[in-house]
C-alpha cells in the first residue's frame, strides 16, 4: 500500500504545479491521514466528496472546499459537471456541457460528453484540463431536455 501511495504521489506532482487548480473526484487517500498525503500534493486542491471519503476525515486536510457536485464555468462557454459519480443527465448537458466523473474505475463506457476522469483510467496520473476539452471536441453533446 504504501508503494502504491508513493507512486500515486509522484505522478500526481509531476503533473501538477504548486500552483495549478486541482478538482479531486473523490475516494481521496483511502486508508490514510488525509493531511499528511495532502500536504505532500502540489497544487490548489478542491474535493467533491467520494464513497469512501468520510466528511470528518476529510475535512481535516485544507481543501480550498468540499462539496458533493460542483459546476464549474469556465468563461461564458465552458460548463463542467463534476461529481464522484457517473450521471447520465446533468445541468446543461443538452446545451453541449461536459461532465467529469470518478468511481467506477474505468469500467463504464463514456456517454456522450462525459468520461471517467479517475486515476486508474488515465495511467495513474492527474488528467489535464486541456486534454479533457481537446477529446470533448469531437463528441456530441447529450440530446435531451
Amino acid at each position: 500500500m504504501r508503494e502504491m501511495d508513493e507512486s500515486l504521489i509522484a505522478n500526481w506532482n509531476e503533473c501538477v504545479k504548486p500552483g495549478d487548480t486541482v478538482y479531486h473526484l473523490g475516494d481521496f487517500c483511502l486508508g490514510n491521514d488525509p493531511l499528511r498525503v495532502f500536504r505532500r500534493l502540489n497544487g490548489n486542491k478542491h474535493l467533491c466528496l467520494g464513497n469512501h471519503d468520510k466528511p470528518k476525515t476529510v475535512a481535516k486536510a485544507p481543501f480550498a472546499w468540499i462539496k458533493d457536485t460542483y459546476l464549474l464555468k469556465i468563461g461564458k462557454e465552458i460548463r463542467i459537471w463534476l461529481s464522484h459519480y457517473a450521471h447520465r443527465r446533468w445541468p446543461h448537458s443538452h446545451h453541449g456541457a461536459i461532465h467529469l466523473y470518478g468511481h467506477s474505475h474505468s469500467r463504464l463506457p463514456d456517454y456522450g460528453r462525459s468520461t471517467d476522469v479517475g486515476v486508474d483510467a488515465w495511467n495513474y496520473k492527474p488528467v489535464h484540463l486541456d486534454t479533457i476539452l481537446k477529446m470533448m471536441e469531437k463528441r456530441e453533446r447529450t440530446d435531451h431536455h
